[in-house]
């Protein structure tokens, strides 16, 4: 068995979480303290995943110092590829290709995506079919508009969003996870042009004819923390306990905080002042500090080093690292990160 590598895909503008991404990339906002893409590195070498190509383009020194980090805590060996100008997913592998070779399957995962997923049975399951790649589908959820990739009775993808490719009957539609599973085969298969090529445009389309491009559907928590709504969901969904976090091991958030107090969790050199009040579950990373008066949680997290002063009440939301909230401020379903101040709206009423 070939060397086991992934490329996650961090190029990204991440324009519909601005202005938050103006300060960092989508893969290195934080969740509850811990970069997103060190939770996507820690899935991967629980996996068996040895070699990571992270590719970037936004904000690029910040995106692979954030990488850099993520790989060495957890021991893996780290390549970056940057582009200058945005290559696209199959663009992104084919200007990656020399830093992939020697490696067989590969796994490409969207830096944006926190997702619980049982990779070393989704990678059994691509080894046995013999497929060039392996789309792995989740069930469309419920009022979703997410481009739908069309699977045949077979298993093999058909279609994807309605228009690329030759299409059958009795095709099912499946929401896209964002994980690939690629054989080192379909990297001769990358076209040369467009330079921004979109595998789901430009390289699996030409060979769904001959069923080498398979969907596999998995289970698990999954968020694209693709808006400001969503990016809070995925803070408070850690928080509740709605996110497995085994499947973490090594950068599990939370796992050297203690309780304080009941759904309370406090990192080291965390202080709080008598005279503050929390309610849990929430969660203040190391060196926070809450001042007299002031109010945190339910559903907070307050970043390494964050200060919320006197009167300032945090609920349903999330300061990042070293941010200080203003005297009397009150931030609710939003986010502060430094001057930055960006709302969500309200979560709709269960049904």
């Amino acid at each position: 068995m070939r060397e086991l590598a992934a490329m996650v895909l961090c190029a990204g503008m991440g324009t519909r979480l601005r202005p938050l991404t103006h300060l960092r990339p989508k893969p290195a906002a934080p969740v509850c303290d811990v970069p997103l893409l060190h939770l996507t590195l820690a899935l991967l070498r629980g996996a068996g995943v040895t070699r990571v190509v992270v590719n970037t383009h936004h904000l690029p020194g910040q995106m692979a110092e954030v990488a850099r980090e993520g790989a060495r805590r957890l021991g893996l060996e780290l390549r970056v590829s940057h582009e200058p100008v945005i290559a696209g997913t199959g663009g992104a592998l084919r200007e990656a290709r020399p830093l992939l070779e020697g490696a067989d399957p590969l796994v490409v995962v969207n830096g944006d995506v926190l997702f619980d997923l049982d990779l070393p049975s989704a990678l059994a399951a691509h080894r046995a079919s013999g497929a060039l790649a392996t789309m792995v589908l989740l069930p469309m959820p419920a009022g979703a508009r997410y481009a739908a990739v069309e699977v045949d009775p077979g298993g093999a993808v058909r279609r994807i969003a309605g228009a690329f490719g030759p299409g059958a009957r009795d095709l099912a539609p499946w929401h896209f996870s964002g994980v690939h599973l690629v054989s080192a085969e379909l990297l001769d298969r990358l076209p040369a042009s467009p330079f921004e090529a979109d595998v789901n445009r430009h390289v699996y389309p030409p060979l769904m004819g001959g069923g080498r491009i398979r969907g596999l559907a998995a289970s698990g928590y999954w968020n694209d923390l693709g808006t400001p709504a969503r990016y809070l969901e995925a803070n408070e969904d850690v928080l509740a306990g709605r996110v497995p976090l085994g499947r973490f091991a090594g950068a599990e958030p939370l796992s050297w905080a203690v309780e304080r107090a009941r759904g309370v969790r406090a990192g080291p050199g965390v202080e709080i002042d008598p005279a503050a009040r929390l309610a849990g579950p929430c969660y203040l990373g190391p060196g926070a500090r809450v001042e007299a008066g002031a109010e945190v949680g339910p559903l907070a997290v307050i970043g390494g080093g964050a200060v919320v002063p006197p009167g300032a009440v945090v609920r349903g939301a999330v300061v990042w690292a070293g941010t200080a909230l203003s005297p009397g401020e009150r931030l609710e379903r939003a986010v502060a990160a430094g001057a930055e101040r960006v709302s969500a709206p309200p979560a709709p009423a269960p049904p």
